[in-house]
């Protein structure tokens, strides 16, 4: 069985984007998993022991007028499928798109109904990133498309791009729980074009997309960045997202710097989601 160490913090004054701080900097930092409500935010780590886990914690920057309480020790994956289900709650993206555990019942007022069991994987549509590369996704001609899900979490978006009717998908993740979980729910979803790798940026050597998708974290986008963009061909696009508001134009700087020309933004409670082009 799995030791995951274990991080209960409290915010006082709650907000959500709080939290969403809190997380992208855990993320960056070598956390896994999240799981919020609004009493306390659970941050779950493979690799840190309790102390390092508390030293990391110390180590974040919290915004202004915040302060935290916190708890932290070991924990088993033994856990995990019982939280999910009962605190994980259905979302419908932009009207559109609803996503649901599969103890949920079916939207039939939805134009996409997707079957999502996170696990200890990110990606439900909840956390405003997924949401905007969603709109994004169905806002988008993705047709006969060749697309790269980097970072795939749950596999929501690579289910997203098949339901969009991509010629095929390629869904790659260095963390094995979301590489497991793609491969449980694009098989719910009756997905046929979604192919599952466990990896990083380098297994895009020699392989071309028309479009490419990665909800990660700003330093992992400003690290691979350049595989991404020697993956993706001429006129090809690029949605990214997991990035600050603050920190869109940094990356925007660096992405024209190796070739991509941006062409929108998005922004929602304080996080950002940019489209590229590469001419």
């Amino acid at each position: 069985m799995a030791a995951f160490t274990e991080l209960r913090i409290k915010t006082s004054p709650f907000s959500e984007e709080t939290n969403e701080i809190i997380i992208a900097q855990l993320a960056e930092l070598g956390f896994d998993s999240f799981m919020e409500s609004e009493s306390e935010l659970l941050a779950y780590s493979s690799i840190h022991s309790v102390s390092a886990a508390i030293n990391t914690l110390h180590s974040i920057a919290i915004p202004a007028g915040v302060s935290i309480d916190y708890s932290a020790g070991e924990t088993g994956e033994r856990d995990w499928n019982e939280e999910w289900e009962t605190g994980f709650e259905p979302v419908t993206v932009d009207g559109r798109c609803h996503i649901r555990a599969s103890h949920h019942p079916v939207n039939p007022a939805a134009e996409y109904n997707i079957t999502i069991n996170p696990r200890m994987a990110f990606g439900t549509g909840h956390n405003p990133t997924t949401y905007m590369m969603l709109e994004a996704l169905m806002d988008m001609n993705v047709e006969d498309c060749r697309v790269l899900d980097m970072g795939c979490g749950t596999g929501v978006l690579a289910i997203m791009a098949e339901l969009r009717k991509a010629r095929s998908v390629t869904a790659i993740d260095t963390d094995e729980w979301a590489y497991r979980n793609t491969l449980e729910n694009i098989r719910i979803n009756g997905c046929s074009r979604v192919e599952v790798l466990l990896g990083d940026a380098q297994l895009l050597a020699n392989r071309e997309f028309d479009l490419v998708l990665a909800n990660i974290t700003l330093n992992v986008l400003l690290a691979n960045l350049p595989a991404y963009a020697q993956s993706l061909v001429c006129k090809g696009h690029m949605l990214l997202s997991g990035i600050l508001t603050t920190d869109v134009d940094r990356l925007l700087q660096y992405a024209k710097s190796i070739g991509l020309e941006p062409v929108a933004t998005r922004t929602r409670e304080g996080w950002a989601m940019v489209q590229l082009h590469r001419s």
